[in-house]
């Protein structure tokens, strides 16, 4: 064969491998999900006769320790939180530098929660323990449970669960001192699991801890008790219902908002409140009256149109009592007569119609007043004011797919600083009945009376309420189509309202039980719904 024929051949053969040769994209294989593992300690995990100060854990690969300020629980908690290393960066070991007095014969704790992960993929070794001991053996015991709140249906995360020495416990205990043994529920947890503990008699108490230091600040922190020591060894499953409590009422200097309104802020119940003004000695009248923003503790003070240099204003409440002095300066604006309606186009059935105001009411003259069907006949209604939620409510009877206008005329209504308003009309409707769904309730293993049924949409509002003495079957009518869930509240003082819990008065909140399901309410449907609270 002649050397150009060989050359020939061999491209040709050479090309005909490469057209049949697979063409692809480099991977790089499987994804990592295995979470890395320890290769060795120094000290070994369960140690016992602890003499040192610092621990090393080595990893099979790089890791990363990310959140350990809320993920991490030693316990017992340490006056001086231990120095851990590295922290964000990748390392293939965790060093802990211990920089308190450990206490003789204690087995101590470090949960690291979720807060080792491989470097690559985040895999997390979840819940890693080192436990060490002191003493000649490791603790052993450990007591078990659930978290749940008084109040709402899921309880909050990373919740603290703490052990007392009982020989020692006082009420003030929780306020001042850090607990012998403590865990969390960290971020996903409803359960917990106190373990290594000793054998013995102990107070367990739960916190959100907002501040995160083992004690009880009960102006942020839910607290949750028991009012008699647990004994250690146990099988009991405890559960610990938390509860924020109702702080003591506590007025804030009032601060001026315009030439004739002050806003005051405060804490506690201001159901009772009772606020009153002197200029020197002579009375000056005020109003007092709700803040619009629902979720803002303050209140509205409306004065008089009077030159003012002070006003020494005095509120009240139960056995609070004090005088503040509030100094005025001119400012551009003052309130003024406003009307607006609270209902935007359609009236449902168990509604009221009703129009809120800017400034406090002083007369309303129904004479002046006319409402009129799409017939344009004239329809009986009545009104009342609510003077602290500034509304004036109209209450008539409702015909179903009704067209309604509210005409008012001019000087009908009269606000606290003789200003009078001028012509006005809101127009609204109603829908068919076939609108609206209907609700029966069967409540059966009912422990008491009186009780309070709940109807909530899925964030939590309450949509609609009934209260029972005696009767077991409740129904709702002509209610908004929607998915909604049950309660049930025990008023066991009959106030009706639900009540927290007090710690010093060792009272626990009244009891509540949500049914399990939610409840779908459609237009034109009757649902008829067992709930057994047994």
């Amino acid at each position: 064969m002649t050397k150009l024929k060989y050359l020939a051949l061999l491209s040709c053969t050479l090309l005909f491998f490469t057209n049949c040769a697979k063409r692809g994209t480099i991977t790089g294989g499987k994804k990592d999900t295995i979470a890395p593992k320890i290769v060795n300690s120094y000290p070994d995990n369960f140690t016992t006769n602890f003499k040192g100060n610092e621990i090393k854990i080595n990893f099979d690969e790089l890791i990363k320790v990310k959140d350990i300020n809320k993920q991490l629980i030693i316990s017992p908690p340490m006056k001086k939180q231990p120095t851990i290393v590295p922290q964000g960066s990748a390392s293939k070991f965790i060093s802990i530098k211990i920089a308190d007095t450990l206490q003789e014969n204690t087995t101590y704790s470090f949960n690291f929660g979720q807060s080792i992960t491989d470097n690559n993929e985040g895999n997390p070794y979840s819940q890693f323990k080192y436990v060490f001991s002191t003493g000649n053996y490791i603790d052993s015991l450990t007591v078990v449970g659930k978290i749940k709140d008084a109040y709402l249906q899921k309880p909050d995360n990373f919740v603290s669960v703490m052990l007392y020495d009982a020989k020692t416990f006082t009420d003030s205990t929780v306020y001042k001192e850090t607990p012998l043994y403590v865990t969390n529920t960290l971020d996903s947890l409803k359960v917990f699991a106190l373990e290594n503990l000793k054998e013995g008699n102990y107070h367990i108490i739960a916190l959100k801890d907002k501040a995160g230091n083992n004690k009880f600040d009960p102006k942020s922190d839910k607290i949750a008790f028991f009012n008699e020591p647990i004994s250690i060894p146990t099988e009991t499953m405890y559960e610990l219902e938390l509860f924020a409590e109702k702080v003591p009422f506590k007025a804030e200097k009032p601060t001026q908002e315009s030439n004739n309104k002050l806003f005051m802020a405060y804490e506690g119940d201001a159901k009772n409140m009772k606020v009153s003004a002197k200029k020197g000695q002579e009375n000056i009248p005020i109003k007092l009256t709700k803040f619009p923003q629902k979720d803002k503790d303050s209140v509205q003070l409306f004065y008089p149109n009077i030159e003012l240099d002070s006003l020494d204003i005095t509120v009240e409440n139960g056995n609070y009592s004090k005088t503040f002095t509030t100094k005025f300066k001119k400012l551009k604006e003052a309130d003024s007569l406003k009307i607006d309606s609270k209902i935007q186009g359609v009236l449902a059935f168990r509604e009221q119609f009703s129009l809120i105001t800017a400034t406090p009411i002083k007369s309303i003259d129904n004479s002046k007043i006319v409402l009129r069907n799409k017939d344009s006949v004239a329809v009986a209604f009545t009104s009342k004011y609510d003077e602290y939620n500034q509304e004036i409510l109209f209450d008539f009877v409702k015909e179903e797919d009704q067209k309604y206008s509210l005409e008012i005329l001019p000087e009908a209504i009269v606000d606290f600083y003789d200003d009078k308003n001028d012509s006005l009309q809101f127009d609204f409707k109603t829908k068919l009945f076939s609108d609206y769904g209907n609700l029966k309730v069967n409540l059966t293993g009912v422990k008491r009376f009186p009780f309070i049924l709940e109807v909530l949409d899925d964030k939590g509002e309450i949509f609609y309420s009934k209260t029972s003495s005696k009767e077991t079957s409740i129904t709702f009518e002509t209610i908004e189509p929607k998915i909604y869930t049950l309660r049930v509240i025990y008023d066991d003082n009959a106030n009706g309202v639900w009540d927290t819990g007090d710690y010093l008065a060792k009272k626990q909140a009244e009891e509540i039980i949500y049914f399990s399901k939610q409840i779908d309410v459609r237009a034109n449907w009757d649902v008829e719904q067992d709930f057994d609270l047994d």
